[in-house]
């Protein structure tokens, strides 16, 4: 595969290939940060791949009491999934089951989209109409019973069918303490840059996939091309220096949302170098048979 050369890491000539995505956002507030990170982190587990999880979700980003809508900290969090309908049950789910029951928790609108989603009003019914509705500044809210006071939840919330899913870097190094060193060093970036999440645990996933497999009803299975134990097989694409291989899978509110997002990963684990970090980046894609969003890594080096 050709290659370019940045600080001595090799850059192969290829893209990741991403696909559409229905996505909406929260925004969690709470007494203090650790109760708005709980809810926040317990609504987005289990949310890794639509592959077996029906979304992927994450922590966009911590927000100060000056930024949200109660004077609280809070967190914003993102959810993408393939279609709206999956999108609405799983925020429903999620909000009912990890928010609601979250103690002093509040929910807010995040986005803006052109649909909305009636949370609010699904959530309500749990007050078994000892709820109240409440309008502040034109938005309406139910103000919900619960037994540490009252859980306050927007009606409505946004959603877009305009995102990106499934942006990706794959990192390659000489060992597993070095590309992990590299992909973390990614990670750190993309967390920086607004309306992009990560959604694999700590924003990584060892087990790249391809599409398709030899067992029958498996949508999706192992990339053995750069599997390092399958090195030996004809369909490796691994050199001979590389011993470890991880991949960060990006989801955005949209195109540009996920090209910043792999820019400033590929930056940061060039910047570390191939000494304590990562010898090559690539990217995963199927020919562009996947999707219509194409981030060719040289158009993202810096």
């Amino acid at each position: 595969m050709p290659q370019l050369v940045r600080k001595g890491v090799r850059i192969d000539d290829s893209f990741a290939e991403a696909f559409p995505m229905s996505g909406t956002g929260l925004i969690i507030t709470a007494p203090n940060r650790k109760w708005a990170l709980t809810a926040a982190q317990t609504m987005t587990g289990f949310a890794t791949s639509v592959i077996g999880c029906g979304c992927e979700a994450g922590i966009d980003m911590e927000l100060s009491a000056r930024e949200t809508p109660d004077g609280r900290p809070g967190v914003r969090v993102l959810l993408f999934a393939m279609s709206s309908k999956d999108a609405e049950k799983q925020l429903v789910n999620r909000l009912g089951q990890c928010v609601l029951t979250c103690p002093g928790t509040a929910v807010f609108r995040a986005i803006d989209g052109e649909f909305e989603i009636k949370v609010g009003d699904a959530v309500r019914q749990f007050g078994d109409r000892f709820q109240i509705a409440k309008s502040i500044d034109g938005r309406r809210y139910w103000r919900v019973p619960v037994m540490d006071g009252e859980f306050l939840v927007e009606s409505k919330v946004g959603l877009t069918k305009k995102c990106v899913g499934g942006g990706n870097l794959l990192v390659m190094g000489p060992d597993w303490e070095s590309t992990m060193r590299a992909t973390e060093a990614g990670v750190e970036a993309i967390r920086a840059v607004p309306d992009a999440i990560t959604p694999f645990p700590g924003g990584i996933v060892r087990s790249g996939s391809k599409v398709g497999s030899k067992y029958k009803g498996m949508g999706a299975s192992t990339n053995d091309a750069y599997c390092p134990t399958l090195s030996g097989l004809g369909t490796s694409v691994l050199d001979p220096d590389i011993g470890c291989v991880l991949e960060i899978v990006i989801d955005g509110l949209s195109d540009a949302a996920v090209s910043n997002a792999m820019r400033a990963g590929l930056k940061a684990i060039i910047a570390l170098g191939p000494k304590t970090g990562a010898k090559r980046v690539g990217a995963g894609n199927y020919g562009g048979k996947l999707g219509p969003f194409h981030y060719h890594l040289k158009d993202l080096l810096p």
